[in-house]
């Protein structure tokens, strides 16, 4: 008798931990990875600056191009086999965050630095880092300003709402230096201000700068200053929580090293696509399944490097000596030419 009066009284609550299972399971179901929406849109919505050389800009004939742009056209090339799939959408330093966790862009790729509050408390999942810089200070050349000493008392433009706005307070406390910040939101504005001669130096990650120094009237009338004062590595991020669409992203900027480390670029793809080496065989997917385990194809690193390059290409192209800015290239080389760049193994 008592067992059926226990049997009797559990049972609600075996209901209810049934529904709760039921309800837990079809959220499961019916929660996507932004894989998902990317592959059913065939589009990829990719924020950028639009307005930084190098990076991502948009030329006289309307089409973006820059390094920063180049990381999309990867992605896209993995996943639809065409570079072109993208809408690209500029954001500036303020907005681009919430772009990201709202569901705007699908992808960030804008000279953005991976912290670690933009890691933890941003709700960002940053890819591979994919140029190495450091933040300096520009000066008009005839200002005799050759230190961060010099610049006592000076006023300094900076964009607000970046690690540069924190970085000159951090460095010029520690030394002990006091200056007059000029800040501004639009970054426009910012370096317009200096080319008035508003501001006695203004400073940002140092490609930024030899980047903006091209659009002033008198480019040669100005220098930048041999002090590093921050490392930012730059790199490209994804909304937390989308673990297949991180892993996409991250395993394309990897292909683009792994490329030129194995010495595959556009020009010689297809040929490679004969090669015995098995090493090259899995990244360009004649041999195994590794674009299984990303929901892509097989081929996935080849489409990459046959529309976009390997990642000598895209930076010859964007930062090269053939171009205006003319960087080198640093610390952004190969692992194996004593640069920073390194991928793991695709196997």
């Amino acid at each position: 008798m008592w067992k059926s009066a226990w049997i009797l009284a559990i049972a609600p609550l075996i209901l209810t931990l049934a529904a709760c299972s039921g309800e837990s399971s079809q959220t499961t179901k019916t929660t996507s990875d932004r894989t998902d929406t990317v592959k059913s849109r065939r589009q990829l919505i990719c924020g950028v600056s639009g307005e930084i050389p190098g990076f991502s800009f948009v030329g006289t004939d309307g089409k973006y191009n820059g390094i920063d742009v180049d990381v999309c056209r990867a992605v896209a090339a993995a996943m639809f086999d065409d570079p072109n799939a993208i809408e690209f959408r500029n954001l500036n330093a303020k907005e681009r965050f919430t772009a990201v966790q709202t569901g705007e862009v699908d992808i960030l790729s804008r000279n953005t630095t991976w912290t670690l509050s933009r890691d933890t408390s941003v709700g960002l999942e940053f890819a591979p880092v994919v140029f190495y810089d450091g933040q300096a200070i520009m000066v008009r050349k005839n200002s005799n300003i050759k230190s961060l000493a010099d610049l006592k008392d000076k006023a300094i433009c900076v964009q607000t709402g970046t690690t540069t706005e924190q970085n000159l307070a951090d460095q010029m406390r520690k030394r002990g230096i006091t200056y007059k910040p000029v800040v501004f939101e639009d970054v426009n504005i910012t370096f317009a201000t200096y080319a008035e001669g508003r501001c006695d130096g203004v400073t940002a990650d140092r490609s930024a700068l030899v980047s903006r120094r091209t659009t002033l009237p008198k480019p040669e009338e100005n220098v930048i200053l041999d002090e590093v004062i921050s490392s930012e590595p730059l790199a490209p991020a994804v909304a937390k929580g989308n673990t297949n669409w991180n892993n996409i992203v991250k395993w394309v900027v990897y292909a683009l090293v792994k490329a030129e480390e194995l010495g595959i670029n556009s020009q010689n793809v297809a040929q490679m696509a004969n090669s015995t080496d098995p090493d090259i065989k899995r990244f360009l997917g004649t041999e195994g399944n590794l674009g299984e385990g990303l929901g892509l194809t097989n081929d996935f690193a080849a489409r990459v490097i046959k529309h976009v390059g390997n990642y000598a290409e895209v930076y010859d192209r964007n930062l090269g000596p053939k171009t205006k800015l003319n960087l080198a290239r640093g610390q952004n080389q190969l692992w194996t030419k004593g640069g920073l760049l390194y991928s793991p193994p695709f196997r």
